[in-house]
């Protein structure tokens, strides 16, 4: 990805806006266990390895992932959600707590379990550790109407101070196309740019600013295979960005980089940022929404937040675990470019 001189004056002064504007994030607050641990034997009950359990770390994902990112970001972000009262719950508290992010409107429910994606990780010494398996822990049923209208009031509460809005829905029940709508009808007449990260209910929103799926996402949306037809892809696309009244719309492709729509202009590729020989994609679409949002909140034109947001997507798919970026990395990055 090239950047030209005039172009890289200008994301660098975007980035360098982002330290303390509002962010306020409402979203399914999910926590990533990775069990690290050291390939001892074979077990003699079944043809499989035994681990020596090493390490265990809970670190935020989903939409508290989106959160974590804001915050190394610069962003002053206030996450919305829930979680339960067990160990993860307590984990993803500690954890923002420890980056100093208000955790005043995240409500804990009891009896709910805090969505876990638990990823096991093992390897001979001094190797590198491979994920063998993940094992998902889910609540038994999504987050009850009574909670998710507080939920929205506490968001509603946040906006008059708030420069952007992100909604993280991971269809835990924390966000949804209702409470999206009861949102944007609060802020009223102040231009929040309100962007959206739906896993499996795209098509059921309307009048967001934005949206940045993936392109599996936007597949299953549609029941089609996009697959090198790049024709299908702009028919998918533009579809989209009519049926939820988007002002813009960016679609990851992975190691195609990522495409931009917006209305009445041809759709914008931008390519992948730095090597497409990954580390690892965990949580990268939830740092893209985080870039791309935090952008807009700090003045940038679509354009320039989707070349930041695939800046530093680029960044963090090149470490391991469920990662971020920090302001000042993105920065350099974009003067290397």
């Amino acid at each position: 990805m090239n950047i030209c001189p005039s172009e890289r004056a200008a994301l660098v002064s975007r980035v360098k806006a982002f330290p303390g504007r509002h962010v306020v994030l409402l979203g399914d607050l999910v926590a990533d266990e990775f069990v690290y641990g050291e390939i001892a034997r074979v077990s003699r009950e079944a043809p499989v390895l035994i681990l020596k359990q090493r390490e265990k770390q809970i670190v935020p994902g989903g939409g508290a992932n989106a959160a974590n990112n804001l915050a190394d970001l610069g962003a002053r972000v206030t996450p919305v959600g829930a979680v339960g009262d067990d160990e993860a719950g307590e984990a993803l508290l500690r954890c923002f707590r420890q980056k100093e992010i208000s955790t005043r409107s995240i409500m804990r429910a009891r009896g709910y379990q805090t969505p876990t994606k638990s990823r096991i990780l093992g390897g001979l010494t001094h190797w590198q550790r491979q994920q063998i398996v993940r094992v998902d822990r889910e609540p038994a049923q999504p987050l009850g109407a009574e909670l998710r209208r507080k939920l929205s009031q506490r968001a509603a509460n946040l906006l008059s101070d708030a420069a952007a809005l992100l909604v993280s829905d991971y269809g835990y029940g924390a966000a949804g196309p209702k409470e999206t709508a009861f949102l944007r009808s609060s802020a009223g007449r102040k231009p929040l740019p309100i962007t959206l990260d739906s896993r499996y209910s795209l098509l059921s929103y309307a009048k967001v600013t934005a949206a940045t799926p993936n392109e599996p996402e936007i597949e299953e949306a549609f029941g089609r295979k996009i697959g090198n037809n790049l024709d299908l892809l702009y028919a998918l696309g533009r579809l989209t960005m009519r049926r939820l009244s988007l002002q813009a719309l960016v679609v990851t492709r992975g190691r195609d980089g990522m495409v931009l729509f917006e209305p009445r202009q041809k759709p914008r590729h931008i390519p992948i940022f730095g090597s497409d020989q990954v580390a690892d994609v965990t949580g990268a679409g939830d740092t893209v929404i985080a870039t791309f949002t935090l952008a807009l909140a700090a003045g940038a034109s679509f354009y320039q937040a989707a070349q930041l947001a695939n800046i530093a997507g680029g960044l963090v798919v090149m470490k391991r675990g469920t990662a971020t970026v920090a302001g000042r990395e993105l920065e350099e990055a974009i003067r290397n470019a």
